[in-house]
């Protein structure tokens, strides 16, 4: 009897020791499971992630080889005759910028290092020297003085004549060619309205052909109004930019040589003296 009692306990030890050891897998599967699934959708955030980024740069590539492409487009559909005309108005007017701004460039020197040399060369080597100088360093401010030191036996008032007179000239050779950056000016925005006008007519003329009034057929018209006008102010902007630059560096220089013309009166008084 007590053999059986032993028998049973032994036989209800290990029932509850397997159904613990079975609860425990059960739970431990269902652990490594859920740690799997997680892993899981971090693997597919992680996935997503990354496509989200591959097209998000597929886009930028998109969009940065896609300006040049629209631009283009943008310029066919405007119409070639009057596009290629705000084309050749910006080309011409840019290349008359260059060329004053390359002359302008050339011409700036550093006036008040160049007017104390013009002195030490006076008061040293001579007027033979300063002159010498003259020719040899280039712009209006040079130029100016080399007028002046020609005419240097000559009363002050005469001397200041001749220097005005020729710093005149200088001035009027750093303002060659802006009357036609202007007259580029001008012309660019004003092709662009008569684009525009031109567009509002074709665009009745579409409409009168169709015998209705269809925003298909107006569009046509208009999108070319509107492109040669967007383009022809944009060339207009562009140009005055240079502009205003160029009237900026002239500006400069001519106060160069209003103090130069200055600094040379007051040494050749001096000399003179």
């Amino acid at each position: 009897m007590r053999k059986a009692k032993y028998i049973f306990i032994t036989l209800l030890f290990f029932s509850i020791t397997l159904s613990m050891s079975g609860a425990t897998q059960e739970k431990y599967a269902d652990t490594t499971s859920q740690v799997l699934s997680t892993d899981t959708t971090v693997n597919d955030l992680l996935d997503e992630a990354a496509l989200e980024l591959n097209d998000t740069t597929a886009i930028d590539e998109i969009a940065e080889g896609g300006a040049y492409t629209q631009l283009k487009t943008k310029f066919i559909d405007g119409g070639a005759g009057f596009m290629s005309l705000v084309a050749i108005v910006l080309i011409l007017g840019l290349a008359c910028c260059i060329e004053r701004i390359v002359y302008l460039s050339m011409s700036e020197i550093d006036a008040k290092k160049f007017m104390q040399n013009l002195e030490n060369k006076l008061n040293t080597e001579g007027v033979d020297a300063a002159k010498e100088l003259c020719r040899n360093t280039r712009g209006p401010v040079a130029s100016i003085c080399y007028q002046g030191l020609l005419r240097i036996k000559e009363s002050s008032e005469s001397i200041e004549r001749s220097v005005s007179s020729y710093a005149s000239v200088q001035v009027g050779n750093m303002e060659k060619g802006c009357s036609w950056i202007t007259l580029f000016i001008a012309m660019a925005p004003s092709l662009g309205f008569l684009g525009t006008v031109i567009g509002m007519v074709i665009s009745f003329e579409n409409i009168e052909m169709a015998s209705d009034i269809n925003p298909t057929i107006v569009a046509s018209g208009m999108k070319v109004a509107l492109i040669t006008t967007i383009f022809g102010i944009i060339t207009a902007i562009i140009l005055q930019l240079f502009y205003n630059y160029i009237l900026s560096k002239i500006d400069h220089l001519t106060a160069q040589m209003e103090e130069s013309a200055i600094t040379l009166m007051d040494i050749l008084n001096s000399k003179k003296a």
